[in-house]
């Protein structure tokens, strides 16, 4: 009675790839779906930049200066990859 099911799509090898979920509760299908939010690229990039821009403010220097990245556009707030 507990199932959901996560559709990925643009694979190369699998256009399609389908995983289903069975779970033991509603609060457990909850878990999963929030662990599998906070597992995806779009939300480690919003942490990324969120964390990115809070140490500027602190030090006054851009974190991934160092890495030579700072102007990559998937890292700049209000843009997408």
């Amino acid at each position: 009675p507990y199932l959901f099911s996560l559709s990925l799509a643009g694979f190369v090898e699998e256009p399609e790839r389908k995983y289903c979920f069975e779970c033991d509760s509603e609060e457990q299908c909850q878990e999963w779906i929030e662990a599998l939010k906070r597992a995806s690229y779009e939300f480690m990039r919003r942490c990324l930049i969120f964390y990115r821009n809070e140490i500027q403010k602190m030090t006054g220097k851009d974190p991934l200066e160092q890495y030579g990245i700072s102007e990559e556009a998937r890292f700049q707030l209000g843009t997408h990859k």
